[in-house]
């Protein structure tokens, strides 16, 4: 699977608004200068993403559906893709340009996201598709137009993937079999 970068977002502390930038440079705990990276994020220490990334394709079908345009960076990701399915990444490294990130868990949206946009219905229109969370497992640049390509899937994900392509015949099987030591 590949994707790319559509546009990049940073902003400086929590509720400022969100910049769009050519590039940026992904550093241990974040993207350089962002508030999550730099601690001022209105969710830090507590519930810290240090990247964010969001799919281009449900902006889109939220501008259609709920009339609400986020292409201003009122969704509150850093990293906005296309041609990726941002699920497949939860467990898996993805090079980004230069930079290597890890997606963690799902980034649900919240009443903050949509007072600092001032867009009422925001919060009900992310629902489902408000992006992932991803950390930064090596430094480098990543720019707009940079694919987004899987590097390394885990093998927990690989192992529920083959389970659900089965239907789920055979879920326990599978799972009691890798967790038994090889033979030998």
């Amino acid at each position: 699977m590949t994707g790319t970068v559509e546009s990049l977002f940073v902003a400086s502390e929590g509720s400022a608004l969100m910049e769009r930038v050519e590039s940026v440079e992904a550093v241990p705990g974040g993207l350089a200068g962002d508030r999550y990276q730099r601690g001022t994020g209105h969710y830090a220490p507590f519930d810290v993403c240090e990247v964010t990334l969001i799919a281009a394709e449900d902006l889109e079908a939220i501008r259609e559906e709920a009339g609400i345009d986020l292409g201003g960076g009122q969704h509150r990701r850093n990293v906005v893709t296309r041609g990726v399915d941002l699920e497949e990444l939860l467990g898996a490294t993805v090079a980004v340009g230069e930079a290597r990130l890890r997606g963690t868990r799902r980034r649900p949206p919240c009443a903050h996201v949509e007072r600092v946009a001032e867009e009422t219905g925001l919060a009900r229109a992310l629902r489902g598709r408000s992006g992932i969370c991803a950390d930064v497992v090596s430094s480098g640049e990543i720019r707009v137009g940079n694919p987004i390509e899987v590097v390394e899937v885990d093998s927990r994900t690989v192992g529920r993937e083959i389970a659900e392509r089965l239907g789920g015949r055979g879920r326990s099987r599978v799972c009691e079999r890798d967790a038994r030591p090889p033979h030998g």
